[in-house]
């Protein structure tokens, strides 16, 4: 299993998460995203590490935009 955490930008709220998860978990191989709109971390649990440009297109398609990997 991989676990990879990203910087998301613009994720305000409850429904905004929801967006991102739906998206990012329709990814071939994930089994879990958590989204905090709080912090714009999201963490995403997959079989095998996910190809980063996939993951910004998930997240584009959801309306908000990849950063990156998170810090740390």
């Amino acid at each position: 299993m991989s676990t990879t955490t990203y910087q998301v930008s613009g994720m305000t709220c409850g429904h905004c998460e929801s967006s991102v998860r739906s998206e990012l978990s329709a990814l071939e191989g994930v089994s879990e995203v958590t989204a905090k709109a709080s912090s714009g971390l999201v963490t995403v649990v997959s079989e095998t590490p996910l190809d980063e440009e996939a993951v910004r297109a998930a997240v584009d398609e959801a309306g908000f935009e990849l950063v990156g990997p998170a810090a740390g």
